[in-house]
């Protein structure tokens, strides 16, 4: 789609993904993980040459193997605290998730990035992993020594859609996107820059950090550091604003990498450059749209579910009051029967401990004012019913406490959450 609504300069990239900027290439092959054949199961995303990357990971204390070595990864190839530092490639697997293993878990994913690095011809502190499936059971390296090479004799600037699929577990539908704009800053000369990415995520969604599996890559050039901070803001406002279940997963993984292929003359691009803003807006856009696709393909969703609140006493609390009507069962069913029952949402909202008076609060639902000044507002159910028949419901609360505000994102709570859910090991 084109995304003018965002920003004149930035534009959609048709069918646009992970490779989508210049200095990547990647595939999706089937390596063993799991037992269809036919399922790939196996993603590597791989960089020309070491380019700038940055990482942030799950906060969940059960943190799976891989999290912990991608970490070290990038400390040992940076310069600072942070996650940030060189890579060359990202190995991500399927339907194991190498977390609650122990010292043979670590193993493992330190022995995949070194025959990741003899493939490739790299280090292998220059090879970031990831891991996403069943937790608690033993990862075998043997499908990485036949994947790898498969998927590295396979890399295109095609294979993209399919590194996508690869890292899937229930996720119903791949989740990709890209944008391109022509910077406006003299330092670049006019060049065109691309930032596009690709994210697994459906269930144990609700991130504090990033969101399951996620990989972003740019053309622009920048400096490690400065590429971690600017993807910490992003997850911030994007896939940290996300909410399926209210669980968070020991896998969590968002990556940024940035080959700098768009303006290879130029410096680094640092704070307080039109260069910095323009691409801090694309970075933006990019990952609303994947934290967007996540919720909305949320396990056994019908519908995606946006939450705005306004008027609230500081940011903390918007985000409490908004995480608060997300994560409630009763609101999500509501939803997911077609029940237009904002006394859900009044009730969620006054257990959240935002801080605000009941007579001030006024709740709209898919543009239906329902609660003024804490009481109801008489609506038309069959207006509310026909409402409710489109992709997107948008629930709105204002607390007439204040002047901050948030979004988060979700999706309503069918039967069939149960039934993936039950099964999800059979």
């Amino acid at each position: 789609m084109d995304i003018e609504v965002f920003d004149a300069a930035i534009r959609a990239v048709p069918a646009g993904g992970v490779t989508s900027a210049a200095g990547f290439t990647a595939a999706g092959v089937h390596a063993g993980f799991r037992k269809n054949p036919e399922r790939l199961d196996m993603a590597l995303i791989a960089a020309d040459e070491p380019v700038a990357a940055a990482g942030v990971f799950t906060t969940n204390r059960f943190c799976a193997a891989p999290v912990t070595v991608s970490r070290s990864h990038l400390l040992a190839t940076g310069a600072g605290a942070v996650a940030a530092g060189r890579a060359r490639a990202f190995v991500i697997n399927s339907g194991n998730a190498n977390a609650a293993t122990g010292e043979p878990g670590i193993a493992a994913a330190r022995e995949t990035a070194q025959i990741a690095s003899q493939v490739i011809g790299c280090e292998p502190e220059e090879v970031l992993v990831a891991s996403t499936g069943v937790i608690g059971v033993p990862l075998s390296i043997e499908p990485f020594e036949r994947g790898i090479p498969e998927a590295f004799a396979a890399l295109s600037r095609a294979g993209g859609a399919d590194a996508a699929r690869a890292i899937m577990t229930t996720d119903t539908r791949p989740k990709e996107y890209a944008v391109r704009y022509v910077s406006a800053d003299p330092a670049l000369a006019g060049a065109t820059v691309t930032v596009g990415g690709c994210v697994k995520g459906s269930g144990m969604i609700m991130p504090n950090m990033a969101t399951m599996i996620a990989c972003i890559t740019t053309d622009a050039p920048f400096a490690p550091d400065t590429l971690h901070a600017l993807l910490s803001g992003a997850v911030g406002r994007t896939f940290n604003k996300v909410t399926v279940d209210s669980d968070t997963s020991t896998n969590d993984t968002c990556v940024l990498l940035a080959s700098g292929t768009a303006a290879p003359d130029a410096a680094p691009i640092r704070p307080g450059q039109v260069a910095f803003r323009e691409f801090e807006r694309a970075l933006f856009v990019v990952c609303e749209t994947l934290a967007r696709a996540i919720a909305a393909d949320g396990e056994g969703a019908s519908r995606l579910v946006t939450v705005n609140v306004t008027g609230a006493a500081s940011a903390a609390d918007a985000d409490r009051a908004a995480r608060t009507v997300a994560n409630s069962p009763l609101v999500k069913t509501a939803i997911a029967g077609r029940d237009c029952n904002w006394g859900r949402i009044a009730a969620a909202l006054g257990r959240s401990g935002a801080a605000f008076r009941q007579e001030d609060v006024s709740i709209d639902i898919m543009g239906i004012p329902v609660c003024r000044a804490g009481l109801t507002v008489p609506f038309d159910e069959d207006e509310a019913l026909r409402r409710f028949e489109a992709p997107e419901i948008v629930i709105a609360a204002d607390l007439g406490a204040g002047t901050a505000s948030t979004t988060v994102w979700t999706c309503d709570l069918t039967h069939d959450y149960v039934t993936i859910n039950g099964d999800y090991r059979t």
